[in-house]
């Protein structure tokens, strides 16, 4: 159900995903979902976070211990994989709660989401041999260019505006290793 929902939330927003669109999707039956989201549709966007949030943080994790041109290509390989396996008609679904969320509880679940990524790039960043500051920042540009550069191609509906984005990332970063 956490993985069905991920798909709606990241194809429609948070608030045009609907139980309904979940279960069809699931083949799980409304009952079931009840019994493990008795906190309703606020329960499973919670999970949906948390899961994501751990599942992105995992495969950037990954990248630790390669150097920061490696660590860029590969953060940059993980989003550029969800926009073409979409064919660019879905976006992060930490984006789509963060300008829907109507609850705090939500919005902390984006921030705590965005700062674990953020950390995570920094950490491999800087044992890639960055300054601790310098390491924060682009860890900080990567995301944000990131998330505005998946938006750009769903509107887009094609990988141009990523596409650029990321070779603009990836020239800085292999201005590290000069």
């Amino acid at each position: 159900m956490v993985e069905g929902a991920t798909q709606v939330l990241r194809r429609r927003g948070l608030h045009a995903t609907a139980f309904s669109e979940v279960l069809a999707l699931t083949g799980t039956s409304r009952g079931s979902i009840y019994h493990h989201f008795p906190g309703g549709k606020a329960e499973l966007i919670e999970a949906v976070l948390e899961d994501f949030t751990t599942l992105l943080d995992d495969q950037l994790q990954a990248l630790h211990g390669q150097p920061a041109e490696a660590v860029v290509q590969g953060a940059l390989a993980l989003w550029r994989g969800m926009l073409l396996r979409d064919d660019c008609e879905s976006g992060c679904p930490v984006v789509a709660v963060t300008v829907a969320a109507d609850s705090s509880r939500l919005l902390q679940d984006c921030r705590q989401a965005f700062a674990q990524w953020t950390g995570t790039l920094a950490a491999a960043l800087k044992a890639a041999g960055l300054p601790p500051a310098q390491a924060a920042s682009f860890a900080t540009l990567l995301m944000a260019a990131v998330q505005g550069a998946i938006l750009l191609s769903r509107a887009a509906g094609d990988m141009a505006p990523f596409d650029t984005v990321a070779e603009q990332l990836q020239q800085q970063a292999a201005q590290f290793a000069a």
